[in-house]
């Protein structure tokens, strides 16, 4: 690593009533990706936005290749080679690759009343070419997965000549394949002396692509540390202040004898293909498998939001007919998507509201009026019990923390007395101290005899909290592992395992 691009030093920034970031600091050298990590609401983002001229610190000094600056805005930040890519990209879809690059500073020609279409896609494909992406300037962005967005998204950051990138999550919507392509241009980035901020809550991700790790903790700086010289387990305890949660006990044998679900060859088209297997009382039965193997398509069907097209389903012994999710629910099945902002939360709405809504009818009076005090001490007594971190239960539920938010999906269910719950990718998206909640909540979940389904793509999560595992491979169930056989190999033997 060479001299510093950037420097940080005692940075302090208050909100009304938040002391957000206390004497915080950061070192970015050419050439570096350098990691920074902390727990949801531990300053990154604030820091960050500081560097990108978002925000203006109240206190401390940032130097640029030696230079001390001042970032008033983020036209400040992009001249001095600052860009930041965020988790939610900011591209116009109907435009071309070119276009969205170099919008507002689009080539002319004549009198400059004309946009140069034939310079703009020139200067568009030579930035593409230096990436070594085999894309066409002149395609809209919404016919781009969204590996391609970010890696427009990239090339749009390098057309202002940028020395520092700061990446937002950037692997967390893609698939193994492209992760590995966005490593590959990540590397040809620090070869070219370009020093990168990388932002992400996957550890083993970290420890493979970064030089550096910089913690925070509640707005503070904890320490950098020379990554390859530091454990994971190290990591997690300097951002939460304690060890990352790994035990879980194992269902009774009365209670594993429990079938409470049983599904029989379930079909629909070539997402879910003769599908079979059941669920016990106080089990967490973990689904595996890569990226389109069909099991998010397996609890659709199960809960009735994709309609089968054959198949049984069995909910304590008896046959049952699910065509929506309502009969579902009414059987005592929740489905907590992946997508909890689309499909779980009414996020504009508050806690109580969101808490509530599954359940309205048992708060129902006559004539359709609601019992407000019922609603309200149901939803405080969830919020105490599931420690959910909020103001009030009147808090509108988009400015909660992801791993806040889940536990308001949870509450929603438990309210509603479902003893069957599926958790799609429970931990997508919410830093490391927020899924040791989630963790500790779904082992007492099961001790009270819930059962639990649990999709998830992080291997260690399905080895850490499963008492059997099911792995997926293009549509089909290709292996079940009990816990004591579990290991990542055998997940992956089975995991891509094609079976034609």
């Amino acid at each position: 690593m060479s001299e510093a691009l950037v420097r940080m030093e005692g940075i302090e920034k208050h909100f009304p009533g938040v002391h957000a970031l206390h004497q915080c600091r950061l070192e970015l050298a050419a050439g570096e990706v350098h990691a920074l990590v902390g727990e949801n609401g531990a300053g990154k983002s604030t820091l960050m936005k500081i560097l990108t001229g978002v925000y203006q610190k109240d206190e401390g000094r940032i130097l640029v290749r030696g230079q001390e600056a001042e970032l008033p805005n983020t036209r400040a930040a992009q001249q001095l080679g600052i860009c930041m890519i965020h988790q939610e990209l900011n591209l116009m879809p109907d435009l071309t690759i070119a276009q969205n690059i170099f919008i507002g500073r689009e080539p002319r020609k004549g009198i400059r009343l004309f946009v140069d279409e034939r310079k703009l896609n020139e200067q568009a494909q030579q930035l593409l070419d230096q990436m070594n992406l085999k894309l066409d300037p002149r395609t809209k962005v919404a016919e781009l997965t969204v590996a391609k967005q970010q890696m427009v998204e990239i090339a749009k950051a390098l057309s202002f000549n940028s020395e520092v990138l700061i990446m937002d999550e950037p692997t967390a919507a893609l698939t193994n394949a492209e992760i590995e392509e966005l490593f590959r241009i990540i590397e040809q980035l620090r070869g070219r002396g370009v020093g990168i901020v990388y932002i992400s809550h996957r550890m083993e991700e970290l420890k493979r692509i970064t030089d550096r790790i910089t913690v925070m903790r509640d707005g503070q700086y904890i320490a950098t540390v020379p990554t390859k010289e530091t454990t994971i387990d190290q990591i997690i305890a300097m951002m939460v202040g304690r060890e990352l949660y790994t035990s879980h006990q194992q269902p009774s044998a009365s209670k594993s004898e429990l079938k409470v679900l049983e599904v029989k060859s379930l079909n629909r088209g070539s997402a879910v293909r003769d599908v079979s297997f059941h669920l016990a009382k106080g089990e967490i039965l973990g689904f595996a498998g890569l990226m389109g193997a069909g099991r998010t398509e397996v609890a659709r069907a199960i809960f009735g939001a994709d309609a089968l097209e054959s198949g049984d389903i069995l909910v304590h012994g008896k046959r049952v007919q699910i065509r929506t999710p309502n009969d579902a629910v009414k059987h005592g099945i929740g489905y907590l998507s992946e997508d909890r902002k689309r499909y779980g939360l009414m996020v504009e709405m508050d806690v109580k509201t969101n808490i509530a809504i599954a359940s309205y009818h048992k708060a129902k009076r006559m004539f359709g009026w609601m019992k407000d005090g019922n609603i309200d001490e149901t939803a405080s007594h969830y919020v105490e019990a599931l420690q959910i971190k909020t103001p009030s239960i009147h808090q509108h539920v988009k400015y909660l923390s992801g791993g806040n938010q889940q536990k308001v999906v949870i509450s929603k269910w438990l309210h509603r007395d479902c003893d069957i719950l599926i958790f799609d990718e429970p931990t997508r998206g919410i830093d490391v101290g927020a899924k040791t909640e989630i963790y500790k909540l779904l082992d007492e979940l099961a001790a009270q005899g819930k059962s639990i389904i649990m999709i998830s793509s992080e291997l260690p999560e399905i080895l850490r909290m499963s008492h059997r595992i099911m792995v997926m491979c293009e549509g089909r169930i290709t292996g079940e592992l009990r816990q004591e056989d579990a290991t990542q190999e055998a997940i992956m033997r089975y995991a891509t395992m094609r079976t034609g």
